[in-house]
């Protein structure tokens, strides 16, 4: 399990225009890496929305962040532009990166297990290594929770 200190596990995918998105090309920017289950529902949908309001204001601290789930491009495209979203969507289909990171969880629902990514935030310093983690998040006031740590990490 990643902790403060290790070297966040680099990924190149896709982003929603087909663009890979590489982490260790970002050396020496401040990376909110959030891991979410899927486009549009409404969990999801609600904590891109909260980053994507609070755009600006990362962007203004030289954060760049980036969501990652298992959907498609295409999907994460979609989703995008439905709700206008102003934040970087990553692919990983393949479960890469959810499964470096350790994000890609037994869970269960009704009694049943499946496999799924748990909701979760990284914070990747400028020298890619992990700053904060956030694990089992819950979407009210989390992005800007994550927006006090950047604040807090750049005092």
């Amino acid at each position: 399990m990643l902790t403060i200190g290790d070297k966040a596990p680099d990924f190149a995918l896709p982003d929603e225009t087909g663009q890979l998105f590489k982490l260790s090309k970002h050396k020496g920017t401040l990376v909110a890496v959030y891991f979410y289950p899927k486009d549009d529902t409404s969990g999801c949908t609600a904590e891109a929305k909260d980053f994507s309001c609070l755009s600006e204001a990362f962007q203004a601290a030289g954060v760049q962040v980036v969501g990652i789930s298992p959907d498609s491009s295409q999907s994460h495209q979609k989703f995008k532009m439905k709700y206008e979203l102003a934040v970087t969507l990553v692919a990983d289909v393949e479960k890469a990166a959810a499964t470096a990171f350790g994000v890609w969880v037994e869970k269960s629902m009704y009694g049943k297990k499946y496999m799924g990514v748990e909701r979760s935030t990284f914070l990747v310093d400028k020298a890619g290594k992990i700053a904060q983690v956030w694990r089992k998040v819950k979407v009210a006031g989390h992005a800007e929770a994550v927006l006090e740590a950047v604040n807090a990490l750049k005092a």
